[in-house]
């Protein structure tokens, strides 16, 4: 499998809450995390939008993200810049 990532992520394994617009929020599981992004397990990527704020608990930070792709549990966001 071809790596087209701009930064190797490293595996991790925290608790972190997806929120987006009208007050939505759904929690997660991080399972790789990078300067650049992230991967968050989900009990299933329906409903959640292109856009979002990604919440790492342990860290207490939070990302504005963009999905960049979706699987059957998980999605791959990057992190916008700022």
């Amino acid at each position: 499998m071809e790596e087209h990532r701009a930064e190797q992520r490293r595996r991790v394994l925290k608790a972190g809450t997806i929120s987006f617009g009208g007050g939505g929020a759904i929690s997660c599981t991080i399972r790789n995390l990078s300067e650049t992004g992230a991967a968050p397990e989900v009990e299933s990527p329906v409903g959640i939008p292109d856009q979002l704020t990604l919440l790492v608990e342990a860290e207490h930070s939070s990302r504005h993200c963009q999905v960049v792709w979706r699987k059957e549990k998980r999605i791959g966001v990057r992190f916008a810049p700022g």
